[in-house]
């Protein structure tokens, strides 16, 4: 269920960046109703973890043993599996598809905040994808730097910073894959005088896009409405 709330924002989220709405105020609408709550449905770069996956495929599986099309759970991992993806595509939109010597920053590596599990983290199909696709990376995490050297390995193109500024000097735009709490109240200027050129690509909505694009920073998160005001006004919590 918690897997479903969560591809089920993720697929609203893509429909509201095509009409212009803003995603967070839909979910604060949703989750107004108690009967639904606001935990489990934040838009972002799709579930990962030793859990969520393993599940939902173990579900999907009993019922073909049984002769069952569980299609609402088999969407749920379709949809996952292109939320993951997210980011890269904004990154090739902006860009025209050409990222041959382009550098990112990339904020966050484990799938949530408070643990150093890399097991199916969309950061491994961020990194693998911009690798790929000619880009190079450095790569912060506060927690599973270790691991992410072990999962990764030697992997041309892909450097690990010591902080988030490291992460940050000379990168054509920073990407946020997990929400830890130390980034999400950065130093606005720092980024932008760091970076080549002020650009974020917020895959957690940690920041407000109207702050942000105010500081002269381009903005681009998840399901986030152009010109739409939001300030976000509760916590972390509840977050897969």
């Amino acid at each position: 269920m918690l897997a479903t709330r969560i591809s089920f924002m993720n697929e609203l989220a893509r429909l509201a960046e095509c009409v212009g709405a803003d995603i967070e105020l839909v979910r604060h609408g949703i989750g107004s109703d108690p009967r639904i709550g606001t935990h489990f449905l934040y838009a972002g770069t799709g579930y990962g973890g030793s859990c969520f996956p393993k599940d939902v495929k173990a579900l999907v599986r009993t019922g073909q043993e049984f002769g069952i099309d569980l299609r609402v759970l088999t969407a749920v991992e379709a949809v996952n599996d292109i939320q993951k993806r997210v980011l890269v595509d904004k990154v090739l939109a902006r860009f025209a598809e050409n990222l041959q010597g382009r550098s990112f920053a990339l904020w966050g590596l484990a799938f949530k905040p408070d643990t150093d599990d890399m097991r199916d983290a969309p950061s491994r199909v961020i990194v693998h994808e911009l690798l790929r696709l000619g880009a190079t990376i450095r790569a912060y995490d506060p927690v599973a730097m270790d691991e992410a050297r072990r999962v990764f390995g030697d992997l041309p193109g892909l450097s690990f910073a010591s902080h988030p500024a490291e992460a940050l000097q000379d990168a054509d735009a920073l990407l946020i894959a997990t929400e830890w709490r130390e980034f999400k109240s950065p130093d606005f200027e720092q980024i932008r005088a760091l970076l080549k050129q002020p650009l974020i690509f917020d895959g957690r909505n940690l920041f407000d896009p109207v702050l942000v694009r105010s500081l002269g920073i381009e903005y681009h998160g998840v399901g986030r409405g152009e010109g739409v005001r939001q300030t976000r006004t509760d916590s972390v919590a509840g977050r897969a």
